[in-house]
């Protein structure tokens, strides 16, 4: 029993710092992926925005493809009124353009712009941009796509995450026990 209580003295400040570097490490890469999903919406909704503020016609700044929500990974950008009603668009779920929760244009009529993350049904997420126009043809422009690439990283990184932390836990024990076996026999 001495020998295990040693061992555990040794150990535990090296379990202490591992616990919070573990974390650390992947709350970072999980916050690069998840940041990162929304750089293509940026670029879609500030350069729809301009376009359309500079007088462009609504039909001019959609992407080409249509998208459907349920299962498509393209970006897609979509035109709404005033009152948060879509008039144009890309992306469309279950055969309808698609439109967050009504609060988000709320937000986006005191922020100007709002990054919103909306789950049209479960396993469908979208991370999204909205902005505001001032163009008369659209109020706001949303750019969106699926989330489902960047989450299924993130599984990816739980799994690594956590094998890497035992496996940092378990490799300081071992080093705990060899360090005790090794110095305890020499006092």
């Amino acid at each position: 029993m001495p020998f295990l209580r040693e061992v555990f003295r040794r150990w535990l400040p090296l379990a202490a710092a591992i616990v919070p570097l573990s974390l650390f490490v992947y709350a970072a890469v999980q916050q690069a992926h998840r940041s990162g999903a929304n750089d293509p919406q940026v670029q879609l909704a500030d350069d729809a925005t301009r376009a359309l503020d500079g007088g462009a016609t609504p039909e001019s700044v959609l992407p080409p493809m249509k998208v459907d929500l349920a299962g498509g990974l393209a970006p897609f950008v979509i035109l709404y009124d005033g009152q948060g009603k879509p008039v144009a668009g890309s992306g469309s779920f279950r055969g309808r353009l698609a439109s967050p929760p009504q609060g988000v244009f709320d937000l986006v009529r005191v922020n100007g712009e709002e990054r919103v993350t909306w789950q049209p049904e479960r396993g469908v997420r979208i991370a999204s941009v909205v902005r505001r126009s001032s163009s008369p043809a659209a109020a706001f422009v949303l750019a969106g796509r699926s989330l489902r690439e960047v989450e299924e990283r993130e599984a990816d990184l739980r799994r690594m995450s956590a094998l890497a932390f035992i496996g940092a836990l378990g490799a300081s024990f071992l080093v705990a026990a060899l360090s005790e076996a090794v110095l305890g026999a020499r006092a």
